[in-house]
């Protein structure tokens, strides 16, 4: 009989008028990857804060079984002290401190009271190599241990995430989504490390929506839906295609429902576009831009992390904190945009790669987000007619199938993925020409992937100009009528979809000239 290292016992936990898991029994063995996937709202977090303390004992039914034990977790530092450490989808970093201080926060190595700060820095040192941020083979060439969490990226912070994690004593590591904003090169680099962790003898449970990566890391699978869990299976008796089918309890024959669009007049074009970096003076993130979006088309935009991909339309949109200037046509009249206000008034809307940051309110509830860009379409006088807010917002609830109780739930206690379509609600209710859609999938189950695809194509349908930034190259060769490639804040290749490949985009993205 194999060893488990946890065992979760009939786990049921309840929010205000969801059931989030109902009688759900999951195990770990001792030294394997065991991935747990499902749609958003599935129940997949709440499994995973269940496990690490995040919901103390008493708030939920059921037992938690570590190391053979009947475990009582009050807070997360109870379960980190037995070696259960989680690395949350959301990070939870401190953006002032530096990246040392964030590694060591609550456990620095001190000496008669006294902080050791060279033992902090070369530690962190250390394990920044370990992850690949090291300055002779980092990803981007030098992240300092000084450096402040503020000045780095998305997928830098979550490499820090790992080394925080890596710097305690680990016996079950648990990653929530932990690729969602890192390049291939960097999810590469974690699936190293995790492959070094089983090798040493540390479990971890990998919670992925990117099922090549779970088939790729996991000895086991466990679909959960709808809360409850659906099977397990070693990842040699298992398919991708069984994991979906578990995951959406139906058949889905195309991931990427791709339709034949007719591409109309210039519906939006940009020229000689720059974006200056916000913090050092006379450095330039873009750099002379043009291109054109055609009605009747889905223009993918292509490249790595940094290529300057989300600067260039942040920009455009008015929200970048920097300066830049260039020349933006909708419908071939040239606009002026100095805030997102004016952008949203020439009927241009982004779709931001960061909702918790930029895209949502998380204190407010579903109905005040998504009619928040919208406000004149729902007030008289300055003073909101809350009926049609609410009528607004359950005309999107249905048409997106958001999964909440009720709009009046507060969009901080939506999952991941509901969250995005409550994004993109309010984004929708804009009524745009111009549709810009930021990593649009980051961290979508495949179901809700295959529903803003639909989407997609109803806009392009309607004449809406939509143009998606993604670096998920599966997604812009499955989608995208026409590919833009950038690289290092230039723009090296433009593709008809017959004409693109992976190689062709990544010989490009990587700096190459258009073959």
């Amino acid at each position: 009989m194999p060893e488990y290292l946890l065992e979760m016992k009939h786990i049921t936990k309840e929010f205000p008028g969801v059931k989030a898991l109902n009688e759900v029994d999951f195990k770990i063995k001792k030294g394997e990857v065991h991935a747990i996937c499902g749609e958003n709202g599935a129940g997949k977090s709440t499994l995973i804060k269940t496990m690490c303390g995040v919901y103390p004992i008493g708030t939920y039914e059921g037992e938690v079984v570590y190391d053979n034990e009947v475990q009582k977790f009050v807070e997360i530092k109870d379960a980190e002290d037995v070696g259960i450490i989680c690395i949350h989808q959301e990070l939870a970093l401190v953006p002032e401190l530096s990246v040392g201080e964030n590694i060591f926060l609550g456990n620095q190595p001190n000496k008669f009271g006294v902080v050791r700060w060279d033992e902090i820095y070369y530690k962190t040192q250390q394990l920044l190599s370990r992850v690949g941020l090291d300055k002779s083979e980092g990803a981007y060439g030098a992240v300092s241990p000084e450096e402040k969490i503020k000045n780095l990226g998305i997928g830098q912070k979550q490499l820090v995430e790992i080394a925080k994690a890596l710097s305690k004593n680990t016996k079950l590591l648990l990653l929530d989504e932990p690729t969602a904003a890192l390049t291939e090169h960097e999810v590469d680099i974690l699936l190293d490390i995790i492959n070094g962790l089983r090798n040493e003898g540390v479990t971890c449970i990998y919670v992925s929506h990117k099922l090549d990566e779970v088939m790729r890391i996991a000895d086991t699978v466990t679909v959960i839906r709808d809360g409850c869990s659906i099977a397990t299976k070693s990842i040699d008796e298992i398919t991708k295609n069984d994991i979906i089918r578990m995951m959406v309890g139906r058949e889905l024959s195309n991931l990427f429902p791709r339709e034949k669009h007719t591409q109309g007049d210039v519906g939006f074009e940009i020229k000689n576009f720059n974006v200056y970096h916000p913090d050092i003076p006379g450095k330039m993130l873009v750099k002379d831009i043009s291109f054109k979006a055609y009605k009747g088309e889905i223009l993918g935009i292509s490249g790595l992390m940094g290529a300057g991909r989300t600067e260039l339309f942040s920009a455009i949109y008015g929200a970048f904190p920097a300066k830049s200037f260039g020349e933006v046509y909708v419908d071939g009249e040239k606009v002026d945009i100095k805030s997102p206000i004016d952008a949203i008034k020439q009927d241009i809307s982004l779709l931001t790669e960061d909702r918790k940051r930029f895209g949502l309110v998380l204190g407010m509830d579903v109905k005040q987000n998504t009619t928040l860009s919208s406000l004149d379409q729902v007030s008289q006088y300055s003073v909101i007619d809350q009926n049609a807010e609410i009528y607004h917002a359950m005309e999107f609830v249905k048409f997106l199938k958001t999964k909440t109780p009720s709009v009046e739930q507060l969009v901080g206690n939506l999952s991941g993925g509901n969250q995005q379509k409550v994004v993109l609600a309010k984004a929708l209710m804009t009524k745009p020409k111009v549709m810009v859609l930021d990593e649009p999938t980051r961290g979508i189950d495949v179901g809700a992937k295959y529903e803003i695809y639909k989407i997609m194509n109803e806009l392009v349908d309607h004449g809406v100009v939509v143009i998606m930034i993604s670096s998920d190259l599966e997604e812009i060769l499955g989608m995208s009528d026409r590919i833009v490639v950038m690289c290092e804040g230039e723009m090296k290749g433009e593709f008809g979809i017959e004409e693109a490949t992976q190689e062709v985009i990544m010989h490009a993205a990587t700096g190459g000239s258009q073959l």
